[in-house]
């Protein structure tokens, strides 16, 4: 196996970078989601579950992050122009453009738990049909095990610290988005499967066919000198449906994720070894 690919995001939700190398930390990629959004109504932080139009922007970095700087300067180019996190006001204008009061934030400390906090669901809310929104799910399909995900997140949006989902990083093959692809066409769906709906970290190509990465969980992963352990596969949420880019609206990309692999695509992976990555980087497991 190889490494094919490396992506960063540098706001979460936003649209990122493709790196040739980069350095793999704790943290993940260096200047992964270091910067994020808050929805100044619900007091809490936010992306683009809440806000489709999130994925039609995209962020660089103006410089590279380093360990005294986690959330360096990002520029974000969106359909009416590019704004600087370093802008007055940039949270006028991202509010201006999503229709919504938000504000745009760099890292903070991970004691700061109030910043990561969940805020509490509007009072009649059923968690379940609150569940199926967010995984994009029908009355019909199983929504996925929650209770796999790190404890925390029952009470923050990140882990404090980060701005991740659940883990550092999100591990695809090449492999199985190709057996996605084939299986929905076989089914007769006309959905276009790009790698963008995913975003993932790292594109890994692998001789192997169909959904190589479900057989690695529990597994650890040699990239380069960098050691990875891959943790839990990564159940799939609404986002992989929004249109963005070239790309349309397509609901049924949820219908073939749960019907030809359990809703999920990809691993999610924590760091046990950091080191500098490079695309075409050996990859291999080790255990």
């Amino acid at each position: 196996m190889r490494i094919a690919e490396i992506h960063r995001y540098p706001v979460k939700s936003m649209l990122g970078e493709h790196l040739r190398e980069a350095d793999l930390t704790e943290q993940g990629i260096a200047g992964d989601r270091a910067w994020a959004l808050r929805d100044e109504v619900r007091g809490s932080l936010t992306g683009a579950k809440r806000f489709p139009a999130l994925m039609s922007m995209a962020a660089r970095f103006a410089e590279e992050p380093d360990v005294d700087n986690l959330s360096p300067e990002v520029r974000i180019r969106h359909a009416g122009g590019e704004l600087s996190s370093r802008s007055g006001n940039v949270d006028g204008h991202l509010s201006e453009v999503l229709g919504h009061p938000v504000s745009l934030w760099p890292l903070l400390p991970a004691d700061n738990l109030d910043h990561y906090r969940r805020t509490a669901a509007p009072e009649g809310t059923d968690m379940e049909s609150a569940l199926r929104a967010l995984f994009g799910r029908t009355e019909d399909e199983p929504l996925p095990d929650v209770s796999r995900f790190p404890e925390t997140l029952a009470s923050h949006e990140t882990p404090p610290g980060t701005y991740f989902d659940a883990y550092p990083l999100l591990i695809m093959t090449r492999a199985s988005l190709a057996a996605l692809a084939d299986a929905a066409a076989r089914a007769g769906m006309t959905s276009v499967f790009d790698m963008r709906r995913f975003r993932p970290n790292l594109v890994v190509d692998t001789a192997e066919e169909g959904f190589v990465e479900n057989a690695w969980i529990g597994r650890t992963l040699r990239i380069g000198a960098a050691v990875v352990k891959v943790e839990m596969e990564c159940p799939r949420c609404i986002m992989t449906t929004h249109g963005f880019a070239d790309l349309p609206r397509d609901p049924k990309i949820m219908r073939a994720l749960v019907q030809h692999n359990g809703g999920n695509l990809g691993v999610y992976a924590s760091v046990s070894n950091g080191a500098a990555i490079r695309e075409g980087d050996d990859a291999e497991l080790i255990d």
